[in-house]
């Protein structure tokens, strides 16, 4: 649980730094712009949500996988403003750590199958602080220097 709310922190400091132009910004050609990587997040949280309440509830259906291709092209991110992006970031990952904090401990080991991987609910909670820490040193990495 702490190291949900420590991502999110560092994700909002990162991002409320941010101007409207510079959130609009993508490192190379092809490339997602830092909205896009923010709804990204939020999308992919969502998604994790559900795989960690389905298993925890014992779901015998192997729960499909989702094309964050397709919907970071879908998702009309520049379009929001960067204000909207992060509150609903926040909400999505205020709503994982009540997923979390009020599952049964005994449902969080429960073991189900997302995308074809067999996987317990809650390695899925960690793969969302995982997630979230991957796109944070992309983000410092790749998109911060050329701001």
């Amino acid at each position: 649980m702490e190291e949900l709310k420590k991502s999110e922190e560092k994700t909002v400091g990162i991002y409320s730094k941010l101007t409207e132009e510079q959130s609009l910004f993508a490192y190379a050609e092809g490339k997602w712009t830092l909205k896009e990587v923010l709804l990204h997040l939020s999308d992919t949280e969502r998604v994790f949500q559900y795989r960690i309440l389905a298993i925890a509830r014992r779901e015998q259906k192997d729960l499909p996988g989702f094309d964050e291709e397709l919907y970071a092209q879908n998702s009309f991110a520049n379009e929001r403003t960067l204000e909207s992006l992060l509150e609903e970031f926040q909400s999505m990952r205020k709503s994982s750590q009540i997923l979390l904090e009020t599952a049964n401990s005994s449902a969080l080991k429960n073991i189900g199958t997302a995308n074809g991987n067999q996987v317990s609910a809650e390695t899925i909670g960690k793969l969302i602080i995982g997630h979230n820490i991957h796109h944070l040193n992309v983000i410092e990495e790749r998109y911060l220097p050329n701001l």
